[in-house]
């Protein structure tokens, strides 16, 4: 079976943690738009659904789905969304589509989470062999690189890459993610820093793996 038919059914899963009635978050990335397709089906059924880039809202919007600013909804009740690497233990590295922020903020806001993906994603250890994205003011650019670089890091600059917040992405390699709530804390007292792409402390709550034998969970 392919990667991409194992994501349609990781992402088709997910429908089932969709609730009637309920506000929808929605993240970004090729398994997400899987998700994005089979969302559309059930669309007469949601009020409506909050999107992590634009990208995304895009595709949601020409679906036929209604897309709400977060600030505009009492509350999302599930957010949905692929990982670059996924633990055993839920934890994940995700921003490779450089939606890292937003995607953390409508995680935090949900009350459930949701990870889809194939089961090549799955590791024992963060890092093994996807970086870690941080997400920086632009003018911090040269300065969190060197702070990153002390922490044991080996950063590159995402040239060419401005995120929907305007800023601009490192992809930092090398980490020691042992402990990857740790390195997700430090990352966060980096002046300048926005974000990073560890999603340790707010973890999958669920986890579906479409693999060659169909779908298995982590809850």
């Amino acid at each position: 079976m392919d990667a991409d038919t194992k994501k349609r059914l990781a992402a088709e899963s997910a429908l089932e943690y969709v609730e009637t009635g309920s506000v929808v978050g929605v993240g970004t990335g090729s398994t997400t738009n899987h998700f994005i397709d089979a969302l559309a089906r059930i669309r007469h059924r949601l009020d409506g659904t909050v999107a992590s880039s634009e990208a995304t809202a895009a595709r949601l919007r020409e679906r036929g789905l209604r897309v709400a600013d977060l600030n505009a909804v009492d509350g999302v009740s599930v957010y949905v969304d692929g990982a670059d690497e996924c633990t055993r233990h839920r934890q994940l590295v995700k921003g490779a589509g450089g939606a890292l922020t937003r995607e953390k903020i409508i995680a935090a806001a949900a009350e459930r989470f949701v990870c889809i993906v194939d089961d090549s994603k799955l590791v024992d250890v963060l890092g093994t062999a996807a970086p870690v994205p941080v997400e920086v003011i632009p003018m911090a650019r040269g300065y969190a690189a060197r702070q990153l670089v002390s922490l044991g890091g080996n950063p590159f600059w995402r040239e060419g890459v401005v995120t929907d917040n305007g800023n601009l992405i490192l992809d930092v390699h090398g980490l020691d993610l042992v402990d990857p709530g740790e390195v997700e804390d430090t990352l966060d007292r980096i002046t300048g820093t926005v974000a990073n792409g560890l999603f340790a402390r707010r973890r999958a709550d669920v986890v579906l793996i479409g693999g060659d034998t169909g779908v298995r969970t982590l809850p």
